[in-house]
């Protein structure tokens, strides 16, 4: 069983703190770390976790460690654990700076760890029910919308909530970038707080992306157009459906949709249906598959090298947005 400390008790720790007491037959809860002492207690009494006052103590306490805590410590944190051959959980964005990401990847594989990153989507049972049927899609179209929150606005929503999305595409795409152009509002906060970008991909394939924390209602739809088919996925409602066009060989049946494309062309069948979604949890479950990797040595679904490719991306995008005059804080 592997032995595992928890960095940071905020709103997301204490979902990671709860499920990782539940996978009990991977992990041994050694203890947390937070500075807040809110948190802390909550860790303590309602949760019968114990407290570590330094950080070096729990790194050292522990085979693996699970990184919850703001951006801005992600790296040290990290480092220090790789550098003392710690399996390292690490949420999205991986780190602040694309260098930060880079030294992280070296040092990894240096320490021959495993390192896993935090785009908790790739777990989400409408995409991965979905994935099967997406193949060499040339367009894309993604909406993650959210209503304002305060708690978030100190983070772009490139980092804060596109960058979902960017990792899923990076995902599915299996072409290197070719280029990004963005555009993006400040409304109630000093950085961008809906952006609409665009990557053009060299196998030609577009994506268009918008992400925004000022609205009505939350969305987070992705729509993946290919020859013969358009998958839609809804991460929110955890339900997907495909559309494939198939060639017909007999006679319609009266309730098929047919096109008829032209004399000297087969007639095509339009076949709507939506993939069986099993319920689950999906931050459980990337902690689970991360523990599996490291019991079968093998690599983590969601690679510190996805990590380092979603953010250099992202980071991409928001450099379009400062040339484009939008704010960007400059510790970012």
């Amino acid at each position: 069983m592997l032995k595992i400390g928890l960095f940071g008790l905020g709103h997301l720790g204490k979902i990671h703190a709860k499920l990782i007491l539940e996978l009990n037959n991977k992990f041994e809860f050694v203890g947390f770390y937070d500075p807040n002492d809110s948190n802390a207690k909550f860790g303590i009494n309602e949760l019968g976790i114990k407290r570590f006052e330094d950080i070096q103590d729990l790194i050292q306490a522990v085979d693996v460690i699970d990184i919850v805590t703001p951006t801005v410590s992600h790296f040290d944190i990290a480092a220090s654990a790789i550098r003392q051959s710690k399996h390292v959980f690490i949420e999205k964005p991986v780190t602040q700076t694309a260098e930060e990401a880079r030294k992280l990847r070296e040092l990894a594989q240096e320490a021959d760890v495993k390192v896993q990153v935090g785009h908790v989507e790739r777990f989400n049972p409408a995409f991965k029910n979905a994935v099967p049927y997406i193949s060499n899609p040339m367009f894309i179209e993604t909406h993650r919308l959210a209503q304002y929150n305060p708690r978030g606005t100190d983070v772009p929503v490139v980092l804060d909530l596109m960058i979902h999305d960017l990792d899923i595409i990076l995902s599915t795409v299996k072409s290197t970038v070719k280029r990004i152009s963005a555009s993006g509002v400040a409304v109630v906060s000093e950085t961008p707080d809906i952006t609409n970008a665009r990557i053009e991909f060299d196998n030609g394939c577009v994506a268009n992306l918008t992400a925004s924390r000022i609205s009505l209602k939350n969305m987070r739809k992705s729509r993946f157009f290919q020859k013969d088919a358009y998958i839609s996925i809804d991460f929110l409602t955890k339900e997907s459906e495909v559309v494939k066009m198939t060639t017909l060989t007999s006679e319609p049946d009266p309730f098929d949709i047919v096109f008829d494309l032209g004399e000297g062309k087969s007639k095509k069948k339009i076949e709507i249906f939506k993939p069986e979604v099993l319920t689950s949890n999906a931050i459980k479950e990337e902690l689970d598959t991360f523990a599996q990797s490291i019991e079968n040595d093998t690599t983590p679904i969601v690679s510190i090298e996805d990590g380092e490719s979603a953010l250099n991306v992202a980071l991409q995008i928001m450099e379009k947005l400062k040339l484009n005059g939008n704010l960007i804080k400059e510790n970012i």
